[in-house]
């Protein structure tokens, strides 16, 4: 059956797309918030297409990676119409797969459409003349925190610039908080904090042009080595992602660090902590150095044996190319926008009844142009897998230093890859 939809209806709502988008069905893979919030749009996508009827399997994070790749692998067999994609995983599609995926810009995407998205969600999605994904959410780091357990020890969360700040209010707020740990990280199974503070110091696994190792490069020692003096502070007890959650919930923990997007993990999941939470900005190395990172973020890509592919891009381009779809996503689940149009919609400057009137978004939001742009490449996985190792390893005293447990890490990471360790 073909669409109702008219030509003049489709172009004004695709603007440079092919004329007509099929109707029928089209699934999308993704998993926990990010699967919500796209659910959360198709009400308003299908006013525009009601013949179009969408379906968002929620598979989990792990399993939709796994079965992506080994659909790929499989010349697409048992594949959805899109798939979500994290950015820092993105390479690991293309460079194995470089047929899996459709060039959106065969379906319209222009340089237009491709200019409402910051370059730094782009970098890991487009390969020479090719765009495989289309850009979705952004992960600003900040640091939540519950009003009630600060307040009680004194502590004024503004007052917080440095990580070594951070420490010391961590041991006051656990002192007037019995039973409350100041953070978690989960140490066993991610290198999260160590990603964001090296991200907020200008340093990443691998080098801005992918060519080379930069893990053990100063800024990222200092990361390491900041690290391991909280945990020994007795400030962050390891936790994964759903004994946080628990942890949120239960009130055991005063502050978790990530990015912007779990906003919506904590209003959605600890529904009684309303009023009690607020956000500030990540503290730094030093007094006057950046507070800004990026963990995070996803984009959308449709498959080459989606059946609907019109239909497919029709639906990327409503719910990510549109403020609308973009701010229904925001407000239901905190799917932070990477469409720069997004940033300006009134509803990010308003003050959020959850977070007791403050206006997160606008203080999250801020920081964005401010992030250092932080490449996986397509060995991202490889390096994740051998810093977490070493992380393990140094936190629990088997390197003398941070300098000497990430020179094993590019060691390890160059055997790997066969990319040299920048000097």
């Amino acid at each position: 059956m073909r669409t109702t939809l008219t030509c003049a209806a489709l172009a004004l709502a695709l603007g440079s797309a092919p004329a007509f988008a099929q109707s029928g069905e089209i699934t999308i893979w993704s998993w926990n918030v990010a699967a919500s919030s796209l659910k959360a749009t198709i009400e308003g996508f299908n006013k525009q297409f009601p013949d179009v009827k969408v379906t968002v399997q929620d598979l989990g994070n792990q399993p939709t990676y796994d079965k992506s790749i080994a659909g790929c692998a499989a010349g697409g067999e048992g594949l959805p119409d899109i798939v979500t994609i994290e950015n820092g995983e993105a390479e690991n599609y293309w460079s194995q797969f470089p047929d899996c995926f459709v060039d959106l810009h065969t379906l319209g995407y222009t340089a237009e459409d491709q200019a409402k998205f910051p370059d730094f969600k782009r970098t890991e999605l487009e390969v020479e003349d090719k765009a495989y994904a289309m850009p979705w959410d952004s992960g600003p780091v900040a640091m939540f925190y519950r009003r009630d357990f600060y307040e009680k020890a004194g502590v004024d969360p503004a007052s917080i610039k440095t990580w070594d700040d951070f420490i010391a209010a961590g041991k006051k707020i656990q002192d007037a908080n019995p039973g409350v740990t100041m953070t978690n990280a989960d140490f066993n199974g991610d290198s999260e904090f160590f990603r964001m503070i090296a991200n907020e110091q200008g340093c990443a696994y691998f080098a801005a042009d992918g060519q080379s190792i930069t893990v053990n490069q100063p800024a990222c020692v200092a990361s390491m080595t900041k690290i391991k003096e909280m945990k020994d502070a007795g400030i962050i007890t390891s936790a994964d992602w759903s004994t946080k959650i628990t942890n949120n919930t239960a009130g055991t923990v005063a502050t978790q660090m990530y990015g912007g997007w779990y906003e919506g993990t904590i209003r959605t999941e600890s529904p009684d902590g309303s009023g009690k939470w607020g956000v500030y900005l990540m503290p730094s190395l030093t007094a006057d150095g950046p507070r800004a990172a990026n963990l995070g973020g996803s984009s959308l890509a449709i498959t080459s044996v989606s059946n609907n592919k019109e239909a497919a891009y029709a639906y990327l381009k409503y719910s990510l190319a549109t403020n609308e779809g973009q701010i229904a996503m925001l407000k239901g689940f905190g799917l932070v926008p990477s469409l720069i149009s997004a940033l300006d919609d009134p509803y990010v400057s308003e003050g959020q009844p959850y977070w007791g009137g403050q206006a997160v978004w606008k203080d999250i939001l801020g920081t964005l142009p401010k992030v250092v742009p932080s490449r996986g490449t397509p060995f991202q996985s490889d390096a994740e897998i051998i810093v977490r190792a070493v992380q393990t390893k140094y936190l629990g005293g088997g390197y003398p230093d941070a300098k000497a447990a990430l020179d094993d890490a590019a060691s390890q990471i160059a055997s790997a890859t066969g990319l040299p360790v920048e000097e």
